[in-house]
């Protein structure tokens, strides 16, 4: 048989009976593909080595033939032919840590995360090129030496970058206990200011979401915009009917940028989150994926819509100060575009200081309080996002609201809880409020020293009412919450995050306006208002119900509990290691324990036997002990291998 042909047939039936065991060895875990690809290249590469090896211990000599005994050369080759295999599961639980095998299962999911890489890749360099040209970058921020020049620098750069940083600047910019008041207002400018597009995109688009020419739909549209906010834009119209409406248009590329950014910005905050001890204060990863969510949300319009009508319904129930909603046209409105009724009026963000007098500012202020802390209170349904650019001073002095993208939902259990402690706070009791917080909370880790949660939130109530206006007890109650590891329902959170911005957004139109101290002066209100006597006598009704089935179902427990210890047949079952998946767990860990010390015993006991030259010899070169060696240390590597799988395997599940 020529040579060529005993190597060609020597390497299939290698990498296939190695690729069929190193599967079984690791469990079926590994590809058929990754497992024949690595024995083939194992065997290939080891060929020459073992050809040297043989030689060296003169098993064969310089022509290649055998020149010990049948028994001791199979033996040898043998030897080599594990170790060969050895190699191959080694190479395999490395490419196995490092890739595990189902992430290339999927060719199109592959495609498309090299698609995502490249995206975020030529997304991170566009950022870095629009910060580089206003001036951002570190070398030129030194060079300008004029800090006053950063906000605006900051400002026209999260304009070129698009949707997703102007959202942020948004957010921000409702953050005074954070930042700085120049960066406040800056950001502010963000509400309404974005760089606008234009028209020929604008209607481009618009026929896109119609399927029909713009002509047919609307008598006449203003080319120019109302306004470029940081995911639409807005433009005056007015129907064939005669009614003077806005359409809000999605930007055409908002979707596509959004998804890239905000895959971005969830990667940096986990990184911060992984690095430093204030993003994980802060919670940066959650925080950015609610941003995120929030985001995304707002890119549908009909999320937009039907968050209007809930709302709607919710202030039109209510007896407080009637905030305005416009009315939508769902015949026109489409998932990326809404029609609806123009708000003729000045946004709270560019009002002019002396556009109302301040006893009217300081009503109307209360007015929006009083119909915001109704929604949050006593209705469950609130406006989330009331930035400046959200409320519009109307044309006859009311307030209408605008961009329902971000509409909050407070379940009624939590409601119960949230105005008994505004109560508590109001009255300085602080046992109240801390009762609320602990009911209000969940434990993050551990047992609450309830004394040190009373003494801290005592604390705050104290300043609260002898510092006077300006004290954010929210904030304050936060960083309490945060220091005890209490975490606040999402909802909860949500509320907190609305009021501090709406605080900001009632100071422009009332300078120095104490949202705190109103909202904890109406408190007591809004608390009799939820204790109707309807109410009260429903729930107490449901109650009562739920209280008889319980006791009717009583008796029967009872007995059965009596007739147990009457026949010596009781017992109690504890739920830990109950469940068959529990006791598996517990016996593989035990199983991959056990193989572990063995493997290591048998590598350290084959290193201690290689390194002897004693015992018999078996060729004029190599004695028994150093190839025994070979053979248990072969073997604990496999074990220590099979082990190291088996973790991977639990990583991976």
């Amino acid at each position: 048989m020529p040579p060529w042909l005993l190597f060609v047939l020597s390497a299939v039936a290698f990498t296939i009976v190695a690729g069929w065991v190193a599967r079984k060895l690791l469990d079926d875990r590994v590809g058929w593909i990754r497992a024949l690809v690595v024995s083939l290249v194992v065997f290939v590469g080891s060929v020459p080595l073992t050809y040297w090896t043989l030689q060296q211990s003169e098993v064969v000599d310089d022509a290649g033939r055998l020149t010990v005994p049948g028994p001791v050369g199979l033996a040898f080759f043998a030897l080599i032919v594990g170790w060969t295999f050895g190699v191959v599961a080694i190479v395999l639980v490395i490419f196995e840590f490092l890739l595990p095998t189902g992430r290339l299962s999927n060719p199109v999911a592959a495609v498309r995360a090299a698609f995502r890489r490249r995206d975020r890749a030529r997304r991170y360099a566009q950022i870095l090129t629009i910060a580089s040209r206003h001036g951002l970058g570190f070398y030129q921020s030194h060079r300008r030496g004029d800090d006053n020049e950063l906000p605006s620098a900051l400002v026209s750069a999260m304009n070129d970058a698009g949707v997703t940083f102007v959202k942020l600047g948004q957010v921000l910019s409702s953050r005074e206990d954070v930042l700085p008041r120049e960066l406040i207002d800056a950001f502010s400018t963000l509400q309404m200011d974005s760089t606008p597009l234009p028209w020929e995109q604008i209607e481009a688009a618009i026929t896109a979401e119609l399927h029909r020419p713009v002509d047919e739909a609307f008598a006449w549209v203003d080319h120019e915009p109302l306004a470029a906010a940081s995911v639409a834009q807005v433009h005056a119209a007015r129907l064939h009917t005669g009614e003077e409406v806005v359409i809000k248009v999605q930007r055409p590329t908002a979707r596509a940028q959004v998804t890239t950014d905000l895959d971005i910005i969830e990667r940096l905050a986990a990184e911060a989150e992984a690095r430093t001890e204030w993003a994980r204060s802060y919670g940066a990863a959650a925080l950015a994926k609610e941003f995120g969510r929030a985001l995304t949300q707002e890119l549908d319009y009909r999320v937009e819509i039907a968050n209007l009508e809930m709302l709607r319904s919710a202030i039109e129930r209510a007896d407080t100060f009637p905030l305005g909603v416009p009315d939508v046209y769902p015949e026109l409105s489409t998932q990326r575009m809404i029609v609806q009724d123009r708000v003729d009026g000045v946004p709270l963000g560019r009002l002019a200081p002396d556009a109302v007098t301040p006893d009217t500012a300081r009503m109307l202020a209360g007015g929006i309080l009083d119909s915001v802390f109704d929604q949050i209170a006593v209705r469950g349904v609130f406006h989330a996002d009331l930035h400046p650019g959200n409320l519009i001073l109307t044309a006859d002095g009311g307030v209408s609201l605008i961009d329902f993208g971000s509409v909050g939902v407070l379940e009624a259990s939590t409601r119960r809880l949230l105005v008994p402690l505004l109560v508590a706070i109001a009255c300085d009791d602080d046992i109240a409020a801390t009762d609320a917080v602990l009911m209000l909370t969940v434990p993050e880790a551990g047992a609450v020293d309830q004394t040190d949660l009373q003494r801290d939130v005592g604390g705050i109530l104290t300043r609260l009412q002898n510092g006077g206006a300006g004290e954010n007890v929210f904030s304050a109650l936060l960083e309490v919450l945060r220091a005890h590891r209490l975490a606040l329902p999402p909802s909860l959170l949500l509320v907190f995050r609305t009021l501090t911005s709406l605080e900001g957004t009632l100071r422009r139109l009332s300078p120095g306006f104490d949202l705190i101290g109103e909202a904890l002066q109406r408190a007591p209100k809004v608390a009799r208002s939820m204790m109707s006597p309807r109410n009260t006598l429903l729930s107490g009704q449901a109650q009562l119900a739920l209280g008889v089935e319980s006791l009717r179902r009583m008796p029967r427990r009872w007995d059965n509990v009596s007739r147990s210890l009457e026949d010596g047949t009781f017992s109690l079952r504890l739920r830990a290691f109950e469940a068959p998946a529990e006791r598996w767990w517990v016996e593989g860990l035990i199983a991959r324990v056990t193989s572990t010390i063995i493997g290591v015993g048998l590598l350290a006991t084959g290193i201690a036997l290689a390194v002897s030259p004693d015992g018999p010899m078996m060729t004029d070169d190599v004695a028994i002990f150093p190839f025994l060696g070979s053979t248990v240390g072969l073997a604990g590597i496999l074990l220590v291998v099979r082990s190291l799988r088996e973790g991977l395997r639990r990583r991976d599940s």
